[in-house]
């Protein structure tokens, strides 16, 4: 299993910015956006991959893992 797998990836469309908005909660501040959801989502793969490789790359521990832990209805529950 790959460990990007451990964390949460959202897309969703952004009105404010009339795009799609990929982040990755816990894990990286920002993301990515663009036209097609498939596309922002395949992104964020990409980039969450990065993001891994930098912690690994720096000795810094990875943050905790977001998924698995019903964090869609959390969030759910704070909008």
């Amino acid at each position: 299993m790959k460990e990007s797998t451990r964390y949460v990836k959202i897309v969703e469309w952004s009105e404010e910015d009339q795009c799609y908005v990929g982040s990755a909660p816990g894990l990286i501040f920002g993301g990515c956006h663009g036209d097609d959801e498939k596309q922002v989502f395949d992104e964020l793969c990409v980039v969450v991959e990065e993001a891994i490789e930098l912690y690994r790359r720096d000795g810094i521990p990875l943050p905790p893992a977001t998924s698995g832990r019903d964090f869609a209805n959390k969030l759910q529950n704070i909008a």
